[in-house]
């Protein structure tokens, strides 16, 4: 019965936001203010906004809980665009913390994709990307070793790596191949984005190229629910996808 009652709550709410009743920033009514409206206990309300918050379309600042849906915004595949361009481009805050750097072995994938030797020494990079202040993205990244020191003499806040190492080392992608699925949050994920663990996170993987072919890095990114989408537009000649930010695509 509780567990019906919270989910209740949090349809009516997620169906509230959904439908602009509560603009994007904007605070959503207080604890007490639910608990009236719903005749509802403090503990079932707090697992309905829970819900919420674990589907990314609510968050907490300073204190306060507010809406942190966003419209979507695309951002095409066609081009070779990375997260911080997409999301200047889209007039978004983005911020990024280098969380771990450090050389090993290459695995068995990253070998593959990255076209080395088994056992090859890459540099592994764990970052954790924010948008408007929120935790937006994790990002795992191995890069070929022939790279790994123009990545080492990066800042551990600097937004976008490939702007960086083009700009800086003259290592430019220019061609990017993806896969998209779904995985669940692992602790680590979970403690990063704010989450619960198991909630379900939009996985893109990508292998990014230079001028000649040779790959630059093989990347595992992993979206906080409900702040990024992608979409595919058909046509019969091409099949564009798109990057969103916010809620489901249209």
């Amino acid at each position: 019965m509780g567990r019906a009652r919270y989910l209740e709550i949090a349809e009516a709410v997620r169906r509230a936001v959904l439908d602009g009743e509560y603009a994007v920033g904007s605070q959503l009514p207080s604890e007490a203010d639910l608990v009236a409206r719903w005749s509802a206990s403090r503990g079932t309300v707090r697992q309905a906004v829970a819900v919420l918050e674990s589907e990314g379309l609510v968050g907490s600042r300073q204190g306060a809980r507010r809406i942190v849906l966003r419209q979507e915004r695309p951002h095409s595949f066609a081009e070779l665009n990375s997260f911080a361009q997409w999301a200047h481009g889209m007039g978004l805050r983005v911020t990024s913390r280098i969380l771990l750097r450090s050389r090993r072995a290459a695995t068995p994938e990253e070998a593959r994709r990255l076209a080395v030797p088994a056992g090859s020494e890459v540099l592994h990079v764990l970052r954790l990307r924010r948008l408007e202040g929120e935790p937006a993205m994790i990002e795992r990244t191995a890069y070929a070793g022939w790279a790994a020191p123009a990545v080492e003499a990066l800042p551990e806040d600097c937004v976008s790596i490939m702007e960086s190492i083009a700009r800086e080392s003259g290592i430019v992608a220019q061609y990017g191949e993806h896969l998209i699925d779904a995985v669940a949050a692992g602790s680590r994920d979970a403690e990063l984005l704010h989450i619960r663990r198991g909630s379900p996170l939009l996985r893109q993987r990508h292998v990014s190229r230079d001028r000649s072919g040779r790959p630059i890095e093989w990347t595992d990114d992993r979206y906080r629910p409900g702040s990024i989408t992608f979409s595919v537009t058909n046509s019969a000649t091409t099949t564009p996808l798109e990057r969103h930010r916010g809620g489901p695509a249209s």
